[in-house]
């Protein structure tokens, strides 16, 4: 496989890297430590179009290719997780449903704006009791003469504070199991919407996180995204993209620990020489370099599959799973290098660490990529 870059691709790498240098690493500590998302910076990415990803262009995006969409990713993500997130959203489930399974109006009055980085999205799909279990959902939908009526409760929904809109799943009837669910474009504004934040997070603090309840909520019919019963189809139609756009997450955060790292190594001596020649801090840098360049490998052949028009769901979920527990690994690396300074806020490390435990959660537990991808291995998945 042949992994050299055009000059454009270079181009496009060096524009984010340079943007995150400037934009986001003087202020990641600040917004981080005050739960707030950015807006201010993700309002500058759009014109630049880091958040137009594989969205055509006639739809308000850049139309890249996927390997230039991961490089993006892990530029942004090397100083913060939430804003390279940002550069995702219009080619993970939120805007690839649209563009797949919208309406011409749909796709002018949602999907144009997110892609040009103008209003965030939410996506509603998980609920309190099934985690990652989409097709038992209990959220209901009801029709009527008008549309429908979305009744239930979604978690670990982001962005419920400053998001434009946001794609809602519900099932006509849990008996039908994946059968009955259905997906809409909802707007938190509408009555019967209301939304709870979930403050002093763990992780991804800036990322607005919380619950989403519908009371009774009056859909449009046409807001429903695709056919009444293809709403896990819409859920699972940028699956790849979602998990490529982790894995290319958590190469950049694993690049910004070891380069941490090598930054403090060499204020730091003990018993009269620098930790660098230390054979165990060796080890760990050893180590660090080897996983982030290991799981670069594995992103940018996922992305390379999916440019040459393929599925790739077990690389894709090969790819999420290594790189999200090799940056938890590599994080831990970077905070017992660091020591006790770890503990503090002047360092960046600690705030990786929180942030790499949930990389190995979100699109899929690492749990359920390992069946996944032993279930490809013996055959019983084609």
């Amino acid at each position: 496989m042949d992994f050299s870059l055009s000059d454009e691709q270079r181009a496009i790498q060096d524009m984010a890297a340079k943007f995150a240098e400037r934009e986001i690493a003087p202020h990641v500590a600040a917004y981080d430590r005050e739960e707030r998302f950015p807006l201010e910076i993700y309002a500058k990415m759009g014109p630049l179009g880091l958040t137009g990803g594989v969205i055509p262009e006639k739809f308000g995006g850049t139309g890249m290719d996927h390997v230039t969409y991961a490089l993006v990713i892990m530029e942004l993500a090397r100083h913060c997780p939430a804003l390279a997130g940002a550069a995702s959203w219009a080619s993970g489930v939120a805007g690839v449903s649209v563009l797949r399974f919208g309406s011409e109006e749909l796709k002018q009055k949602y999907l144009v704006p997110l892609a040009q980085g103008k209003v965030p999205a939410a996506i509603a799909l998980t609920e309190p009791h099934t985690g990652s279990d989409v097709a038992s959902m209990r959220t209901r939908v009801i029709r009527t003469d008008e549309g429908y009526i979305l009744r239930g409760n979604k978690i670990w929904v982001s962005m419920i504070k400053s998001c434009g809109w946001m794609i809602a799943f519900g099932t006509l009837d849990p008996a039908l199991g994946r059968k009955g669910v259905c997906a809409f474009v909802v707007e938190p504004q509408w009555p019967g919407v209301t939304t709870v934040p979930f403050k002093n997070k763990v992780g991804f603090r800036p990322m607005e996180t919380g619950e989403v309840a519908f009371d009774d909520v009056h859909v449009p019919a046409s807001h429903l995204i695709g056919q009444e019963g293809e709403g896990f189809r819409v859920a699972m139609c940028s699956v790849e993209n979602g998990r490529l756009g982790v894995a290319a997450r958590s190469c950049g955060m694993l690049r910004g620990c070891l380069e941490e790292a090598l930054d403090y190594i060499p204020s730091r001596q003990t018993f009269g020489e620098p930790i660098g020649n230390r054979q165990l801090i060796q080890s760990k840098i050893t180590d660090m370099v080897v996983w982030h360049e290991t799981a670069r490998l594995l992103t940018l052949k996922l992305a390379s599959l999916k440019d040459q028009g393929h599925r790739a769901r077990q690389e894709a979920s090969m790819a999420k799973m290594y790189a999200s527990d090799v940056l938890m690994r590599g994080a831990e690396h970077a905070m017992q290098i660091h020591g006790a300074y770890a503990c503090s806020d002047d360092f960046a490390v600690g705030r990786f660490w929180r942030d790499a435990k949930f990389m190995q959660v979100i699109e899929g537990t690492n749990e359920i990529h390992r069946w996944l991808i032993a279930e490809f291995a013996l055959g019983y998945r084609r």
